[in-house]
């Protein structure tokens, strides 16, 4: 089996966090053929998507008393080839947010490949059609109570009614830009107006959950099947969970409510050939569903002592030997 990941650069990736590392080294285990590339690479030749890929390995990493031993250097990378993409059986899309025009244009070079011979996770379509805020809101028995909007007003007269709320950036990653509102806050106006560019660009404004003291949770699905589950807790003084934002990882089961909520999702993901994604859940409530470069898979690995990165080559492997399975 062929997989190329259109990553960021591997230099730049954290091989003990980074759940595309996770994805490659478990491909490299089983033995697969992994090639990398980059956005900037892809290209459109005689009607076909190419890229530049380059064959790679990732280095075991043993997990010792709950820490993974990286070793130095971990990867090798061999002398790449431009080539179609289509010579690969899976296309991984996994540059990290934001989805910038740049990103965009990479989804349309990926229309190209051909379905029949080589599927691309996520789906470029998918992709389009699921900015990690506003595809939750599509599911309004699993959301909090949420507004969109650029408008001053309709955002004060929501948190007038709500008492505290959560703003946040459309486009943003790892809790960068979010805020926390409050009636009575002197700063309001400057910051509504600071993050909608003075009514210009529409924000997410989400009820504040108490619940997210104890933790944002992160729940990765497979072809809309919950497969691993991790906390991520505030640190202190901070709202946000994001590890990225300092919170730590926290092992956790998935509740009743959240197998509905990720029942509630698996038809509509599964039509939008979103199958690897990774939904956030505060409190009972789904807050965002992530399909670009969903995170999670080391974190969870670790803390459960499983292999998400072999559950995941071997889902593809089944598709591969039945591709109606």
């Amino acid at each position: 089996m062929k997989l190329a990941f259109i990553i960021d650069p591997i230099a730049k990736l954290d091989p003990a966090h980074d759940t595309s590392v996770a994805l490659m080294e478990a491909a490299c285990r089983k033995g697969y053929a992994v090639f990398i590339t980059n956005m900037n690479s892809l290209s459109i030749k005689d009607g076909k998507a190419w890229a530049w890929l380059q064959p790679t390995e990732i280095l075991p990493m043993p997990l010792v008393d709950g820490k993974w031993q990286v070793p130095q250097p971990w990867y090798q990378v061999g002398a790449g080839e431009f080539q179609p993409l289509e010579f690969m059986q899976f296309v991984w899309m996994r540059p990290d947010p934001p989805v910038t025009t740049e990103y965009l244009y990479a989804t349309y070079i990926l229309d190209y490949i051909d379905p029949v011979k080589t599927r691309v996770i996520n789906s470029p379509q998918g992709i389009r059609a699921a900015n990690e805020k506003m595809y939750a809101l599509q599911f309004t028995k699993a959301i909090p109570q949420t507004i969109v909007s650029a408008d001053k007003g309709v955002i004060q007269e929501f948190l007038a009614q709500q008492g505290r709320a959560v703003m946040k950036p459309l486009g943003g990653k790892g809790g960068e830009g979010i805020l926390f509102l409050e009636t009575g806050d002197r700063n309001l106006n400057s910051l509504i107006e600071i993050s909608t560019n003075i009514g210009k660009t529409p924000v997410m404004v989400q009820e504040y959950l108490p619940a997210a003291q104890q933790g944002d949770k992160r729940i990765i699905l497979l072809d809309g099947e919950p497969i691993g589950a991790v906390n991520r807790v505030p640190k202190s003084g901070e709202f946000r969970g994001n590890m990225a934002a300092g919170g730590s990882a926290a092992q956790v089961d998935i509740t009743e409510r959240e197998l509905e909520i990720c029942q509630q999702l698996a038809p509509t993901l599964k039509r939008d050939g979103l199958i690897f994604v990774g939904i956030d859940v505060i409190g009972g409530y789904l807050t965002e569903v992530n399909v670009t470069s969903p995170t999670g898979v080391r974190e969870i690995d670790r803390l459960d002592r499983v292999s998400l990165g072999d559950r995941v080559m071997d889902w593809l492997m089944s598709k591969l030997s039945d591709p109606k399975a």
